[in-house]
């Protein structure tokens, strides 16, 4: 295969004058959209205009690289400009830019046109070859100059394998959360700075195909230093005691000589934590990046677990049991076992990969642990043996608590004797690390259990006042926390109300309204992502049509990877949506004579489809808010 099956000559438009940077990307997004690359124009562009926002994708020389990935590309396409004059890209050299290439990939998969993505980045650094290309006065040449250089470059190496004879000096490896354009952009200005000062380089490139030539243990030993060019976290325990230096992806490209001359009298890297960030990365992005590497990875517990839950109600029949609803078939009882195992998981799993991301491995342990005791409330019993769950803001805690205590033990320890080395990681870490999360906890249950038992008290007092007004309560406070003691309150309140309900007249008031505030968040969420896609990462487009699901079945902890995301936006549009739901619920005279099932329980209930109009109106509201408050701060990955 060959990187112009990927560029028809109906996708590249030649001395087109264009006036800026978005009128060039609306004629290369339109160049996709009429030739089978895009199912969406708008989602496509959106995603490349919220890219460029992050950082500008000019790497200067006159050349821009804008990029994508989406879900509304089934396979990697390009699309090719040349504008006479260039436009402002905001290129590193501050140049105009008039050769423009259009990377638009698939959200998954594509590996073997990734890899032709690879190549052609190694091209876009030779001058001459971009000059050619320049010079192209109709597409088929175009086209044809890009043929004849794949052609000459059969015979060398892919960008990231090294091609300086011997062992390597210098190792390195380069990643960016997308992993189509820098990363191997980075990799090739490496090794074609390595050549040009006669210094053997090996890169590892880590792009959407996954890592490929991978550093040996035997060449990382060898070396004399070690360069990381990456704008995301890359597990460095491989590289203890060799000189370290790290930066971001983009300065591999602008200025490898230099780095490749600095990286050997770099600190030497003793495994106390993450290599020092690069100097111009803040410590606000730091922290997303370290939240956002636990969201990833609970994200599959998230999914799986509930989908099964879900399937637990379709194939549960209520009437054989509504306070054992999901689990009266056998059937049901396992398809909610297997999924209740998995979310059992989502809060460890959080809180383990956020400190993971803080203090490496030492700091999964006991991040594990934390996110674990956070979920049980077992550092603070109640008497009759249970704890009080802290819910997914707990395991925030938890997260970083571990990973930044570990990193402090990991300083602390850096003063012990070398013979001591040995039994840093296997004991004092672990040990010491578990010992003082698990005490940080000690002081975190014990409020969530006082602050449980306020919110009980104050719910029961509401109760005997106005419907409405407890309604909105009620069901908001479902939404604050999903798990945690707001939660947990209301939830318990609301199942409390079954025992005086009567349930041949429909059931209890409070548990519908209870059960339409928790049911609001993931589908807020889900409509969220529908109607805005731009306001969400690519990662969070993919994942969040799930919620639809997960909302209509009533569990609301779909909608913690995206509350955990970015918190301060995402709860109360959720709470404002659940609450007025709740509200609604109220005033319709809404009943359930279940505490769990959500659509699937809607015959038993009374006043059903006014149960569902309330959810719906809910549910509007908190995807408007949501799309409202995150309008100014539009989130996707990015290299």
């Amino acid at each position: 295969m060959h990187i112009t099956e990927l560029l028809p000559e109906e996708r590249i438009r030649l001395r087109v004058p264009v006036r800026d940077r978005d009128a060039a990307i609306d004629l290369l997004t339109d160049l996709l959209a009429q030739t089978g690359g895009t199912k969406d124009r708008a989602a496509l562009r959106a995603g490349i205009l919220a890219r460029e926002e992050q950082g500008s994708t000019a790497i200067g020389g006159g050349i821009a690289v804008p990029h994508v990935k989406s879900a509304a590309v089934d396979a990697p396409a390009l699309a090719a400009l040349t504008v006479p004059g260039g436009v402002g890209w905001g290129a590193p050299d501050g140049a105009p830019t008039d050769l423009i290439f259009l990377i638009a990939a698939p959200a998954d998969g594509g590996e073997t046109h990734l890899e032709l993505l690879a190549q052609l980045m190694g091209m876009l650094l030779d001058p001459a070859f971009t000059q050619r290309l320049r010079d192209a006065e109709r597409p088929a040449a175009f086209r044809s100059v890009i043929d004849g250089k794949e052609e000459d470059g059969r015979a060398a190496p892919a960008p990231g394998s090294g091609r300086s004879d011997g062992a390597p000096r210098i190792v390195a490896v380069t990643a960016c959360p997308t992993g189509i354009a820098h990363t191997y952009l980075a990799a090739e200005a490496l090794e074609r700075a390595g050549q040009a000062l006669s210094i053997s380089v090996k890169v590892e490139t880590q792009g959407s195909g996954g890592a490929k030539h991978v550093l040996t243990p035997e060449e990382i030993a060898g070396a004399e230093a070690v360069l990381i060019a990456a704008d995301r976290e890359v597990d460095l325990s491989r590289f203890r005691g060799k000189p370290l230096l790290r930066v971001p992806v983009g300065e591999g490209i602008r200025r490898p000589e230099d780095l490749l001359r600095q990286a050997p009298s770099a600190p030497v890297w003793q495994g106390g934590g993450p290599a020092a960030p690069p100097p111009d990365e803040t410590a606000g992005r730091r922290f997303y990046q370290q939240l956002m590497n636990g969201v990833s990875h609970m994200l599959p517990f998230v999914i799986g677990g509930g989908i099964l839950i879900a399937l637990a109600f379709l194939l549960d029949d209520p009437a054989l049991g509504y306070e054992t609803f999901g689990t009266n078939r056998p059937i049901a009882a396992w398809c909610k076992a297997v999924g209740g195992t998995a979310f059992a998981f989502m809060l460890p799993v959080l809180a383990g990969y956020i400190a993971l991301a803080i203090g490496d491995r030492p700091a999964l342990m006991p991040g594990f642990v934390g996110g674990a005791l956070a979920m049980s409330g077992a550092t603070f019993a109640q008497p009759d043996g249970s704890g009080v769950s802290a819910g997914f803001l707990g395991a925030l805690i938890a997260g970083f608590a571990a990973g930044w205590l570990v990193r402090l033990l990991q300083r602390l320890c850096g003063r012990l004797p070398k013979a001591l080395e040995g039994i840093k990681p296997v004991l004092i870490y672990p040990v010491a690390g578990l010992l003082l999360t698990g005490l940080v906890l000690c002081a975190v249950d014990p409020v969530m259990g006082m602050l449980n038992d306020g919110l009980y008290a104050a719910l029961s007092a509401m109760g005997r006042g106005s419907r409405i007004l407890l309604g909105f309560t009620a069901a908001a406070m479902m939404a604050i926390d999903m798990g945690g003691p707001f939660n947990k309150a209301a939830y318990l309140f609301g199942t409390s109300t079954l025992a005086m309900a009567d349930l041949s007249a429909g059931g209890s008031g409070v548990m519908a309204a209870v059960m339409a505030g928790g049911m609001v968040p993931p589908l807020a969420i889900a409509l969220a992502v529908s109607l805005f896609p731009d306001r969400f990462s690519p990662a969070e487009r993919r994942s969040g049509p799930v919620n639809y699901l997960m909302g209509l079945c009533f569990i609301t902890e779909g909608a913690i990877p995206f509350a955990a995301a970015d918190p301060l936006r995402t709860i109360p549009a959720c709470a404002v949506g659940a609450g007025a739901a709740g509200a609604l619920s109220m005033l319709f005279g809404c009943a359930s004579p279940a505490p769990h099932g959500g659509i699937f329980v809607l015959p038993v209930m009374a006043r059903r489809l006014a149960f569902f109009g309330a959810v719906a109106a809910g549910t509007a509201a908190g995807a408007l808010l949501l799309a409202l408050l995150k309008r100014s701060r539009p989130q996707t990955t990015h290299t």
